[in-house]
């Protein structure tokens, strides 16, 4: 329980009737200001007595349609942008405001969310390390490297992103990269509450622009790199907006570490009210990776690299290519201000492996088969490139693409992986409510102009049993696009679909297969 005005401390808001007239009797106010609330809510289906409801204006729907129904569950308050309709209550009750929930108006609701979650919960946040990961590439694996380091170094580390929140021996499957404003907090003090001491986190862009993270001061912000992405309807309206929602970011932390190499990296920072510290290739940056190499052994295609500047190491990370290089920097860079020693950071980097991002799978000897999540033409193109410095047998790259998303995406990957892979197999990811062979033949479109080789497949364990059984000395076999997802939606419905499992049914079929021949 909480009083209202406790939780509406570090906002500016204004106590209104039920016809949006601001209310100025002190007597009033100080009633209505002096209630306790029981919950906050933004679903109309968990509206209880003595609650705080906010009015979210989505995509879809507007929260301020369902305040009269908050208002007749015995809402405490409601908060609001406009003055909502409560035409439908008595009219007695909406004209006495001792009888109705306090109305309270705001500019924005998403950011009044934001900011009263922080004070219910208690301002948990203050109460660890809070990390925030921003960027286009790199997030994931980035705050999976940074909770190993600092986990290898005895701290307790919870984690928040794409694939999961993690903490104490709790695994809960993300609805979304970073959570909404209420249920961020909850976690944060559920946290706090267990004993963690340091939170790594990615920060979306569509948080930022959503404001689910007001009311976080970071203690270090990190920015990977940019790239054109979440462009569209329902997201970011151009690039241009993309790139001012991932600089809030360091408006709202203490340190900023970012990818000194990136072409961005000055706008990024333009405004921002951190210390900075960057990290990369170039002799400029607080941070360096020196004389990298490629690893390629056995069931491993890695990296080692030299680390000079702000701490001096070797570093070896079992995931290729460049980008393995700038995630394991910043990483260090990170557990740097943790002050943990190069030996635990290195030997934490060696071992560290994330569901879904460049996860080899062992299916032979002769060729290496790996998970990855790239599910569009940047992410794609940014693998196979790093893929191709491997001097390796053939590239072979299955993949799809999810239906009622933009056709775009699906000529843009096929012209993509035509390009850069010696064989495309073409299956299907998520269709939705689209037909699989359609969006197949949008993705030959833009394979054909290519020249590349290709199969179509449209049943996914057909399209991996075909990659395996094919698989020849030296291949390597990327499975794109599902990355860490268990699921396949078909219809409106998503049914239990984990590559993992997939290729164990198909080498086990294939072992029955060989046990029933030598009968």
């Amino acid at each position: 329980m909480a009083k209202l005005r406790d939780l509406l401390r570090e906002l500016d808001y204004e106590l209104i009737t039920a016809k949006g007239d601001v209310i100025e009797d002190p007597a009033l106010q100080s009633r209505l200001l002096d209630r306790e609330i029981a919950a906050i809510v933004n679903d109309s289906r968990k509206l209880s007595k003595g609650c705080l409801f906010f009015c979210i204006e989505g995509a879809n729907r507007d929260g301020h349609a369902f305040a009269a129904q908050a208002a007749e569950s015995g809402a405490a308050a409601i908060v609001v942008r406009k003055t909502p309709d409560l035409t439908s209550l008595p009219a007695q009750q909406a004209q006495d405001p001792d009888n109705m929930p306090a109305l309270v108006r705001v500019a924005d609701t998403r950011r009044a969310m934001a900011l009263i979650a922080a004070a219910y919960y208690g301002h948990p946040a203050s109460e660890m390390k809070v990390i925030g990961v921003t960027g286009t590439k790199g997030k994931t694996t980035t705050t999976y490297m940074v909770k190993s380091i600092l986990e290898r170094a005895g701290l307790k580390v919870g984690l928040i992103g794409t694939i999961e929140i993690q903490y104490g021996d709790k695994r809960i499957p993300a609805a979304n990269t970073t959570p909404e404003s209420m249920v961020l907090q909850e976690t944060f003090r559920a946290m706090a509450d267990e004993g963690v001491q340091a939170v790594v986190m990615e920060v979306s862009s569509q948080a930022l622009m959503l404001h689910r993270t007001d009311g976080i001061l970071f203690d270090i912000g990190i920015f990977t790199n940019l790239s054109p992405d979440h462009i569209g309807p329902n997201e970011h309206t151009d690039f241009e907006d993309y790139l001012r929602c991932k600089s809030l970011l360091f408006k709202q932390c203490r340190v900023g570490i970012v990818n000194g190499d990136d072409p961005y990296k000055d706008r990024i920072l333009e405004g921002s009210t951190c210390q900075v510290e960057t990290y990369g290739l170039g002799e400029d940056n607080d941070l360096r990776a020196r004389n990298v190499e490629l690893v390629d052994t056995p069931g491993e295609l890695g990296v080692r690299f030299d680390v000079e500047g702000l701490v001096n190491m070797k570093a070896h990370v079992p995931a290729p290519g460049a980008f393995s290089v700038y995630n394991a920097l910043c990483a260090i860079a990170v557990c740097h201000h943790f002050d943990v020693p190069a030996d635990k950071i290195a030997e934490a980097l060696s071992g560290v492996h994330v569901k879904g991002r460049i996860e080899m799978v062992k299916v032979s000897d002769d060729f290496t088969l790996m998970i990855d999540y790239a599910h569009n033409a940047v992410a794609l193109e940014s693998l196979l490139t790093t893929l191709r410095e491997y001097e390796s047998g053939r590239l072979v790259c299955l993949f799809g693409c999810g239906g009622n998303r933009a056709r775009s995406r699906r000529f843009e990957m096929g012209e993509v992986s035509g390009r850069l892979s010696d064989l495309t197999i073409i299956t299907s990811d998520n269709p939705r409510f689209e037909e699989p062979l359609d969006i197949i033949e949008d993705i030959v479109t833009g394979i054909s102009g290519t020249g590349g080789e290709y199969v179509r497949i449209p049943d996914r364990k057909e399209a991996i049993a075909y990659a395996i059984h094919n698989g020849q000395p030296g291949d390597i076999i990327v499975l794109a696009g599902k990355g860490h997802e268990d699921y396949q939606e078909i219809k409106g419905h998503k049914y239990p679909m984990d590559e993992r499992v997939l290729i164990r049914e198909i080498l086990e079929e294939d072992s029955r297969a060989a046990d029933g021949a030598k009968d």
